[in-house]
Parts: structure tokens; C-alpha cells; sequence
């Protein structure tokens, strides 16, 4: 149990804020790729995609996940899409024991319109619905999401504790 624990996911799965329990739980540093993505940029996701696209966000995101994945052994937290690139995928399996937080689409959708803190920070979904963007973006992501985790977690209708729980017993058990 020397390596990290990290937690991959969909926008709305709760990486966050299950990573800050479970961190808490294992009395390990948290960190989350997003933020630091942001404070090494000094402005928001939003405003990086804006000005660089999304290829500039993804080497950037490329760039923090190499930087905590070096880092002694934390809870860490990716962002929904850092699973894209085979090279992060192949990272993350390697440098510890990675979580899948799932949920259904509409479960998903009603939590990120419900994150008001997070709305100006992230890119704005594109043209489509919003339910059917994210429906649209889950399926294809699922199985990269599938290939890369060693456990997978429903987070939809549990607890942030009660996710971290389930995680915690996985990991201890690995």
C-alpha cells in the first residue's frame, strides 16, 4: 500500500470531494489535477480552453498528472477526461491503485447543474443538450475508464464517506 490511490471519473462523480475524505481517512496528502492545472496556469480551466483549446488543456493536464504521480504516495483526483491519453492511462495504472467513481448520465447532469461553484471554472458543454452531451461523453469514455481502473465504485445514490469506505476496503484488500 506504499503507492498513490486515485480516482478517476466523470465531471459530477465526486472525485473531489470522496479524494478529501479518503485522504483524510489514510492520513495522506490530497491532490487534485485540476486545481493544480489551474494554479500552475494562474487562471481557470475555463480560460485555458478558451485561449489554448482543449489540446493546450490536455498537455497541461499531461504536465500535473507526471508532477503528482512523482510526488510521495496521496490521494490523488484527475480531472473527467484525463483518461484520453493512452500515456495518462498507462501513468496512472502505474503509479497506484485506481478508482472508478460511475454514475448515470442524469444523475450526472443534475449534479453539475446543481455545482454552482465550480460552473465558471470549468468549459461550458458545447451546443447539444447538456443531458445528451454528457450521456454522449460517458459512453465513450466508459471504456477507457473501464480499462484503466482496478475497482470500480457507484457513487450515485451513496455518501461521500460511504464511497470512501467501499474504496478503502477495495484498496486494503488489493
Amino acid at each position: 500500500m506504499g503507492s498513490h490511490l486515485i480516482l478517476i471519473g466523470y465531471r459530477g462523480t465526486g472525485k473531489t470531494t470522496v479524494g478529501r475524505v479518503l485522504a483524510t481517512k489514510l492520513e495522506r496528502a490530497f491532490f487534485d489535477a485540476d486545481e493544480l492545472v489551474e494554479s500552475v496556469a494562474g487562471c481557470s480551466i475555463a480560460d485555458i480552453f478558451a485561449r489554448g483549446g482543449e489540446p493546450d488543456f490536455r498537455d497541461r493536464e499531461a504536465a500535473a498528472l507526471a508532477q503528482l504521480c512523482a510526488r510521495p504516495p496521496a490521494v490523488l483526483a484527475t480531472g473527467g477526461g484525463a483518461i484520453l491519453r493512452e500515456s495518462n492511462r498507462a501513468l496512472l495504472k502505474a503509479s497506484g491503485f485506481v478508482v472508478w467513481l460511475a454514475a448515470p448520465p442524469e444523475v450526472l447532469w443534475a449534479r453539475i447543474c446543481a455545482d454552482t461553484a465550480t460552473a465558471g471554472r470549468r468549459p461550458a458543454l458545447t451546443s447539444r443538450s447538456g443531458e445528451e452531451e454528457v450521456r454522449a461523453l460517458l459512453a465513450a469514455r466508459e471504456p477507457l475508464y473501464r480499462e484503466t481502473a482496478d475497482f470500480t465504485v457507484d457513487c450515485s445514490a451513496a455518501s461521500p464517506e460511504t464511497v470512501a469506505d467501499a474504496i478503502f476496503s477495495a484498496w486494503r484488500s488489493s
